[in-house]
């Protein structure tokens, strides 16, 4: 096991995993601390030619990283909480959620400066099942097409001329400086957000008390009660990252404002909504404010 001289952080080689990791790396030498990343491709990575919702979700993005760490080549795994499994394997725990992102949906053309100007049938990309019904509760006239790859591959496929537009997260593109390609941003009242978008997370073992106590101070709690509620909602509706869920939670003054979407891919585009708020001061309040969301939005029919 390594110790706390030298910390070893398990990421993807893709270039916003690989920034991700080297922004925490950063952080950890500041305090002091020796640290080298460990690169691996995971499954999600490798299947590329069906949608994550038909080969398992998101977690197929986690699963080699919690692996390493596991056998111990490695402390930590750092994570877009977007793509973390709601309940985590037994024996690992989140030591931190950092401050957040724009968390918000973008719209990348090459062509049309919006969404709205995208002509009858115009092509675009998405593999993730929120987006596509939340775009076609926005345009139900538009072609929605399977897109994935990492961020730079989707941005070749636009490129190259394969559709009119593609639906990326601001946060990625903001992070590696490729704010320039974002046409516009949607208010999350247009485009809800996925649940814990454009925040990171640090996974360990729960064991390591270690890490614990480490990570403690780079906590942005607001971020995290905010993702927590966010991350509830989906526990509750049945877990699974790659569902047609949406589900976006802010502080407006003391109180924790907490909405919901859903929207049937094989249905009609009409979109299922919910919302609450509360006075929420520690991570069980805000999963409860999440699951009272989830209640209500399946009381309105969502499955």
């Amino acid at each position: 096991m390594t110790g706390l001289s030298k910390l070893v952080i398990a990421t993807r080689e893709s270039r916003l995993a690989l920034w991700q990791a080297e922004h925490v790396k950063s952080l950890l030498v500041q305090r002091g601390h020796g640290v080298e990343l460990l690169g691996m491709t995971t499954k999600g990575d490798q299947i590329l030619d069906r949608s994550l919702s038909k080969v398992g979700g998101k977690g197929l993005f986690v699963k080699e990283l919690e692996v390493a760490i596991e056998e111990g080549h490695a402390d930590i795994a750092v994570h877009s909480l977007k793509d973390v499994p709601m309940d985590l394997p037994e024996g690992f725990a989140l030591a931190c959620v950092m401050e957040r992102e724009d968390p918000r949906d973008a719209f990348v053309s090459n062509k049309y400066a919006a969404l709205a100007d995208l002509p009858q049938g115009a092509v675009v990309g998405t593999s993730s099942l929120r987006r596509v019904v939340l775009l076609r509760a926005l345009r139900p006239d538009l072609k929605i097409e399977p897109l994935r790859g990492n961020l730079d591959t989707r941005l070749r496929k636009l490129d190259e001329g394969l559709y009119d537009g593609i639906i990326l997260a601001a946060a990625g593109l903001k992070r590696l400086g490729l704010g320039e390609r974002i046409r516009e941003v949607f208010e999350p009242e247009v485009m809800l957000p996925a649940a814990g978008q454009g925040a990171l997370g640090i996974e360990v073992r729960s064991d390591r008390a270690d890490l614990l106590e480490l990570f403690a101070p780079l906590a942005h709690q607001t971020t995290w009660l905010c993702v927590a509620a966010e991350r509830a909602v989906s526990r509750a509706m049945g877990g699974s990252c790659s569902m047609p869920l949406a589900a976006h939670a802010v502080f407006a003054g003391e109180y924790l404002q907490l909405r919901a979407a859903w929207g049937d891919p094989e249905g009609d585009a009409t979109l299922l909504r919910a919302q609450s708020a509360g006075s929420v001061a520690d991570l069980e309040a805000a999963a409860a404010l999440g699951t009272e969301v989830a209640a209500r939005l399946r009381a309105a029919g969502a499955r």
